[in-house]
């Protein structure tokens, strides 16, 4: 018993000085409906082997606020490696060598030939502490010759959860939402296929992955109710990674999406559709 206490004494010393989040926000336990301090949140979080963190790609604020976690944890337990959706295979040897290297190289997004479809701005923090701690960064997501593949040829997807009917639409509405109805409906099926083998990818990885694991990754890759999780599941795990959503005031997330919700304040948004029927030359 002593020791207990003592292990709880030293757990509340640590939170005393856990710097404060760098984005103001409203955290909720969406199971319970309690509102949360972020020290709560990560006594929480602390705990789960595996932790998926679902983020906004674009806000900065999301990105803050997992670079303050990722470093918190830390705090809390050792971290075992941390997932990113934004790395692929083919990258991963890039990665391991700049890790292992004795000197940073000087351009570190060419050393990692990081994509310019992830804003280094946003992402360069994470990825900078994260090659500088013991644990592993780990690529997580499909490369562009399997993602070719996969849409010229679908593959079946095993899985009860992963294959319902009630997933299929609500991946399939998302997708036509994200490209503002512009795609044709025969490419639907083929899109369908590579966003749930990109779940399926990021759950075998995250199950293969040192542990406590935390993947960082889209909102939609993280829900309970669509994505990662399902994979999980129908991969043979006796339970789902627990969920933190980042989101913005006003989202709808509810507790079939995440365990937890941490909402920051909404940003202005440039207009995609317009872009992208610029794109498409519908305009």
């Amino acid at each position: 018993m002593r020791g207990i206490l003592l292990l709880a004494v030293l757990w509340l010393a640590g939170c005393q000085h856990v710097a404060a989040p760098p984005v103001v926000g409203e955290i909720r336990d969406l199971r319970s409906g309690e509102h949360l301090t972020a020290q709560q949140l990560l006594a929480r979080l602390s705990s789960p082997s595996q932790v998926i963190v679902g983020e906004q790609h674009d806000n900065a604020d999301h990105h803050a606020l997992q670079l303050w976690l990722l470093q918190n944890l830390e705090k809390a337990r050792p971290q075992g490696s941390l997932l990113l959706e934004m790395l692929t295979p083919d990258q991963q040897s890039r990665v391991d060598d700049v890790r292992h290297a004795s000197t940073p190289p000087a351009d570190l997004p060419a050393a990692l030939a990081w994509q310019e479809g992830w804003d280094w701005n946003l992402y360069g923090p994470i990825v900078r502490f994260a090659l500088t701690q013991s644990w592993p960064l780990l690529a997580a997501n499909l490369d562009n010759i399997e993602i070719r593949a996969f849409y010229r040829d679908p593959p079946v997807l095993s899985g009860e959860r992963s294959n319902a009917k009630s997933v299929k639409e609500t991946l399939l509405e998302q997708i036509g939402d994200s490209h503002c109805g512009l795609l044709p409906s025969s490419q639907m099926p083929a899109m369908l296929a590579v966003q749930q083998q990109r779940d399926r990818r990021m759950a075998s990885r995250l199950l293969a992955a040192p542990a406590p694991a935390l993947l960082l990754a889209g909102a939609y890759h993280a829900r309970k109710d669509v994505g990662v999780p399902l994979h999980v599941l129908d991969l043979g795990a006796p339970q789902a990674p627990t969920v933190l959503m980042l989101a913005e005031q006003g989202s709808g997330v509810t507790a079939a999406m995440a365990d937890y919700v941490w909402l920051t304040p909404a940003t202005p948004k440039p207009d995609y559709c317009a872009q992208m029927r610029k794109q498409f030359g519908k305009e």
